[in-house]
């Protein structure tokens, strides 16, 4: 806790979107005038204004203004904003929190970190401003549409030891989602296949070669269409329990990449995805005693999957 509620410095916090530009020699004599090249879709309106509040900087950290002349060759570090994020109506919760790790309940459609069309609208974004801690870095991602834990590295001296428990596959976790009843099918099951890049490109697909995910499923309860079904990956691949649970016959309820990338629309607040990251256990690499984390979360279609 003492590491959580050291000094914070807010500047931390605005940098976690910070991108990066390259600015060559070219027809401009100011950064503002690159910057105006290199990024046609944002105006030179939106470029003042955020110069203004120091939100541009150059390689060395000093703030960038309208005047600043472009040299050869700048990095120019500037933060990424989106106008009119739209918030997520859903909260977050903090499961539990020490000196090296915290432990959160994240809700469906919220991401972990900054990326695409969301920036503040982000697990990251609210812990640091919630436990005033800028040295929170997640340990594993979750996609957006799933529920249930992520953890968090607190503190950057043990961040690696905690790490290695994701690379090395020395942590256990076990999701549990809502399908399509697989009648036919024996249980338990392991489905280890070769992910890689679908298209369009955010998408992953299994493909021919040597496996490169692992999953173990098996079966909850049995409701007259529905399953519920317990989800233990080995593996951390991209997508993976969705891509999975697809191929087998049996997609998530509510998934709109799998097996059939739906047409964009937003969020339906009513039908999220069926899946969740209900726990995490592994053996403490600082103390050696055995821990396990447990999501307070349940999934709306349980009780009709069980056959209730």
């Amino acid at each position: 806790m003492r590491e959580l509620m050291k000094p914070f410095d807010p500047s931390i916090q605005r940098n976690l979107h910070a991108s990066t530009a390259y600015l060559p020699t070219g027809p401009w004599a100011t950064v503002l005038d690159g910057l105006c090249i290199r990024f046609p879709t944002i105006t030179r309106e939106q470029w003042i204004d955020r110069m203004a509040r120091g939100k541009v900087r150059d390689g060395s950290g000093r703030i960038v203004t309208m005047d600043t002349p472009c040299n050869d060759g700048m990095h120019i570090h500037y933060q990424r904003e989106v106008v009119d994020e739209v918030p997520i109506p859903f909260a977050e919760t903090v499961l539990h929190i020490d000196e090296h790790l915290v432990i959160v309940d994240k809700p469906h459609f919220l991401p972990v970190t900054p990326s695409g069309m969301f920036v503040e609208q982000t697990l990251l974004w609210r812990l640091i401003e919630k436990l005033r801690n800028a040295d929170l870095v997640p340990l594993h991602r979750i996609d957006r549409a799933t529920a249930g834990l992520v953890m968090f590295s607190a503190n950057r001296v043990s961040r690696s030891a905690y790490q290695a428990l994701f690379r090395e596959h020395r942590i256990d976790k076990r999701y549990e989602a809502i399908a399509p009843a697989m009648s036919e099918t024996t249980f338990p099951l392991r489905r280890r296949t070769r992910l890689v890049a679908g298209e369009p490109f955010f998408r992953m697909q299994e493909g021919e070669g040597e496996p490169n995910s692992n999953t173990r499923i098996d079966v909850l309860a049995r409701g007259e269409e529905l399953w519920y079904y317990a989800l233990f990956p080995v593996t951390g691949k991209k997508h993976q329990l969705r891509v999975h649970m697809a191929a087998l016959g049996s997609p998530i309820v509510g998934d709109t990449m799998y097996p059939v990338l739906q047409e964009k629309s937003p969020d339906d607040y009513q039908q999220p995805l069926q899946l969740l990251a209900k726990t995490l256990t592994f053996v403490d690499p600082l103390s050696g005693e055995q821990r396990h984390f447990e999501s307070a979360l349940t999934l709306r279609l349980a009780t009709q999957a069980a056959g209730k």
